[in-house]
């Protein structure tokens, strides 16, 4: 399965971003995707999954309800809805895909993207 991340950019905080996460080789059915984060200097922060078959959805217990994961098989992709935006939600951000039903660790995955850098200005 190749992955591709997208729709990152700049964004003023407050602001929202829709990444992108295409897939080749392997129709999402078959594959349960997570959205990850990296921040300069810290660990890769698990965001969001979805289980293969697109009906059930995690987050973190840490998750506040800003980010918004969902899927498209018709498209065979999957999208990270992010809103309110903050200066800290600056990072590049992953896609992952495991062929797991789900999985809410990075050792979960086995499949990622190149990441796409989301900037958000004060």
């Amino acid at each position: 399965v190749q992955l591709q991340a997208s729709g990152g950019g700049l964004v003023q905080a407050g602001g929202s971003l829709r990444l992108s996460c295409s897939a080749s080789g392997r129709a999402f059915s078959g594959v349960g995707m997570g959205w990850f984060r990296q921040a300069p200097g810290q660990e890769r922060e698990f965001l969001a999954a979805i289980n293969r078959n697109g009906e059930s959805v995690y987050y973190p217990d840490s998750a506040t309800g800003r980010f918004t994961i969902f899927g498209n098989s018709a498209e065979n992709a999957v999208y990270l809805q992010m809103n309110g935006l903050k200066p800290q939600d600056t990072a590049v951000y992953y896609c992952a895909g495991t062929t797991k039903s789900y999985g809410l660790a990075e050792d979960d995955y086995e499949y990622w993207g190149q990441g796409t850098l989301v900037t958000v200005s004060s």
